[in-house]
């Protein structure tokens, strides 16, 4: 995985005159096309001033998580703690809500706009105890962008 030219992608992709459902949906593919172990990934948003998230842009199987209840499985969870959240067997976690019997191990990185979190990107891996440390830096340049243009 070379970070470097996959930040300049993403970057470009941010800057580009896209509206934003297409610069989100063009990261999403751009990812999962990739980084081979990224079977899964997507964007979620807080649902107006719902305590819920709802499913935005994302590239993958189709999932019925389209709204998550702030609390609920990984992403519930981000939504709460403002942390990120790395999860390398997802059998592991109780509080885990499954997207299909592919998936071995999730990652997700909250998005903040003015300090609040008012999303995450979220990664699903058919591949158990894959994610590193420098998925997560890349993520989190994702997140930190993303948020630029929200």
């Amino acid at each position: 995985m070379n970070i470097e030219i996959l930040e300049q992608n993403i970057s470009k992709f941010i800057t580009s005159n896209s509206p934003l459902e297409n610069k989100l949906q063009s990261i999403c593919d751009y990812l999962e096309n990739e980084i081979s172990y990224y079977d899964w990934v997507g964007f979620y948003f807080k649902n107006g001033d719902k305590n819920e998230l709802k499913l935005a842009q994302y590239t993958g199987e189709e999932t019925e998580h389209t709204i998550i209840p702030f609390g609920k499985g990984i992403c519930g969870q981000v939504a709460v703690s403002n942390k990120n959240f790395v999860v390398q067997d997802v059998s592991e976690q109780d509080n885990y809500i499954s997207c299909g019997w592919k998936v071995k191990s999730e990652i997700v990185i909250p998005i903040f706009v003015n300090g609040e979190n008012i999303g995450q990107i979220d990664i699903d891996s058919h591949t158990a105890n894959v994610f590193t440390e420098k998925d997560e830096l890349l993520l989190e340049f994702v997140a930190e962008k993303v948020a630029t243009i929200l």
